[in-house]
């Protein structure tokens, strides 16, 4: 595949590498964008997991939970601007989606679309959609949903950051319904949307997850000039500390609790359990950032303007 300009100036864009680096990159392997960003993270240049991710799209991730604590569900529901996003009608249909969603049986958005509108059965959540689109003049779509269950040995709390920048939704692993919980799962879920862990514990991440970044930490340390005359055993020594300080930057209990003094999540969770009585720790969570993964076009609004004037 031809490496173009265009290729490498999304690659910087992704990875914040320099224009040279990101050309190697993309010649290197065949100008596959997700190849380049790896091969980039072995090299030491880039941290793809930071930067891959930007926010790239707007509208709101939403949370919302049943008045009975049964059920809860995360949505994101995009729109073309901010303006549109901020605008009520708009957030009204995001929750309405988020209610659909919490009484389907949908799997995915796409079936979600198929079924009658919650608020008017004369219609699909399709019909409803291409209205609010008619409506409100701007492309919306309903990019995404979970939905987390309560089977009556948990307790559910949501969390919205930046008036729908963030949508958190944490599952607490319980047997009380203490008032207290609605607190601490509060903390816990401010606490996901700021360091955007990827799992709950160390016990939760895969093989092939650890396998993989070992790969990238060794290559890291193959490309650093002071480790050059180090055999590789010694290398793969110096990972276990490296891997263990990444393991508790992606792992909710392990990681520092940010609301606390110098104690983890983990640790936190235990003084809630002392305070109420009763044993209470994170069963899962749920973490949707509005955009995430999607290319943002370049807008000009003055070049808009001067186009609707004439």
């Amino acid at each position: 595949m031809a490496v173009t300009a265009a290729l490498i100036k999304e690659l910087r864009e992704l990875t914040g590498v320099g224009m040279s680096a990101c050309k190697n990159a993309l010649v290197e392997t065949d100008g596959n964008i997700e190849e380049a960003i790896e091969y980039l993270r072995k090299q030491g240049l880039a941290n793809a997991a930071k930067k891959a991710g930007r926010i790239a799209a707007e509208g709101l991730s939403y949370a919302y939970i049943a008045d009975d604590n049964s059920v809860g569900v995360v949505v994101e529901v995009n729109s073309e601007t901010d303006f549109v996003a901020k605008n009520d009608v708009f957030k009204a249909f995001v929750d309405s989606v988020a209610k659909q969603a919490a009484k389907s049986d949908a799997k995915d958005v796409e079936a979600l679309l198929e079924e009658k509108w919650i608020e008017d059965e004369t219609k699909t959540v399709k019909d409803a959609l291409t209205e609010k689109i008619s409506v409100i003049g701007e492309n919306l779509n309903i990019r995404r949903f979970e939905k987390v269950v309560n089977t009556g040995d948990s307790f559910l709390v949501s969390y919205i950051h930046a008036g729908g920048k963030i949508a958190v939704l944490v599952e607490l692993a319980t047997e009380s319904k203490d008032a207290a919980l609605v607190a601490a799962g509060k903390n816990v879920a401010m606490q996901i949307a700021s360091m955007s862990p990827k799992f709950v514990a160390t016990s939760d991440v895969p093989a092939d997850y650890i396998a993989h970044e070992k790969e990238v930490l060794l290559e890291q340390a193959k490309n650093d000039p002071k480790n050059a005359n180090k055999p590789e055993n010694i290398l793969e020594k110096m990972l276990t500390g490296r891997l263990n300080k990444e393991m508790k930057e992606v792992c909710l209990l392990e990681q520092e609790y940010v609301l606390g003094d110098k104690i983890s999540v983990g640790q936190y969770m235990k003084e809630v359990s002392k305070e109420i009585g009763s044993d209470v720790t994170v069963k899962s969570f749920i973490r949707f950032e509005t955009g995430e993964g999607i290319e943002k076009k370049n807008e000009n609004f003055a070049e808009e303007v001067a186009k609707a004037m004439q």
